[in-house]
């Protein structure tokens, strides 16, 4: 199977990886060539532009660092004359899959809008989480290469969008949960509690989540700050949930501070850091670490 791919940074690569493996020759493009090379050694076609892939490919998937360079890549992607199904898997908000969706259409090209979830490690290992919208006929196309990233593969729907706002849901969620989650370790590591028996304490009572059980214990108990995804993208992920609020007409109390904290820490030189690197900050402000003392 002929396949294109468009992004090839660190959740792209994997993927892309996952794909090469799964059997498919890839038609990449990325202005990378570090990025390209070793797909090529490995029997990929190396495309001069996006054009090129989207003139050699029936299927062209793009995994994009934000909504203005996916806007950009679709609009030269739908002059392709062999794109049938175009599947964006970056996380871009509604508003921008909208435009992206109108801009597909009138090619005659069916769109798959299909955000992932679990970072480059789990994108290489093909325990993704994703989420996909989009016309019955194109879900179907790329279902076989889904499951071949995902170990949990959710159809929301037909209208590209809405797998964007169940994507937002969820990292609403996950950006609230470290900052709760790390303001209250920090409070405890503060009053002499040790850190990994907190963790111990929580991860079998009430206040466990996802960032108790994984993201702490991974990344913050050991101080290497390696989790796998940057402070900037999971701030532009609450932006664009905040903004999916305002067009719905959704009061957000919560979440409106909990961006307000991630948004200091990016102003504090943060953010290409590890996104559990936002702990730092609570631990700056209180003068101690949540660390392992083993």
């Amino acid at each position: 199977m002929e396949l294109g791919f468009l992004g090839l940074g660190q959740m792209g690569s994997a993927i892309a990886e996952r794909l090469q493996a799964a059997g498919a020759r890839l038609h990449i493009f990325d202005p990378n060539e570090v990025a390209t090379a070793p797909f090529v050694l490995r029997g990929a076609v190396d495309e001069a532009s996006v054009r090129a892939v989207a003139d050699a490919a029936e299927v062209v998937f793009a995994c994009l660092p934000n909504g203005s360079v996916s806007e950009t890549v679709a609009a030269e992607a739908a002059q392709g004359s062999a794109v049938r199904i175009y599947v964006e898997m970056s996380t871009i908000g509604s508003p921008a899959m909208g435009r992206i969706a109108s801009l597909m259409d009138g090619r005659g090209i069916m769109l798959v809008d299909c955000p992932i979830s679990g970072g480059p490690k789990g994108a290489r290992a093909g325990t993704l989480t994703v989420i996909a919208a989009g016309p019955a006929a194109a879900r179907a196309a790329v279902r076989p290469w889904l499951a071949q990233i995902g170990k949990n593969v959710f159809e929301v729907g037909e209208r590209p969008g809405q797998a964007q706002l169940m994507k937002l849901v969820n990292n609403l969620i996950n950006a609230a949960n470290m900052a709760t989650a790390f303001e209250a370790l920090v409070l405890g590591a503060k009053g002499g509690l040790d850190p990994d028996q907190m963790v111990d304490v929580i991860n079998v009572s009430t206040g466990r989540n996802s960032a108790t059980q994984d993201k702490v214990p991974r990344a913050v108990l050991t101080g290497t700050f390696d989790y796998g995804s940057s402070l900037t993208t999971m701030l532009k992920d609450v932006v664009l949930g905040l903004g999916e609020a305002e067009a719905l007409g959704v009061p957000m109390w919560v979440h409106g501070t909990v961006e307000q904290l991630w948004r200091f820490a990016e102003q504090q030189g943060r953010g290409r850091e590890d996104f559990t690197a936002l702990i730092k900050v609570l631990e700056g402000w209180a003068g101690t670490e949540v660390r392992s003392r083993g």
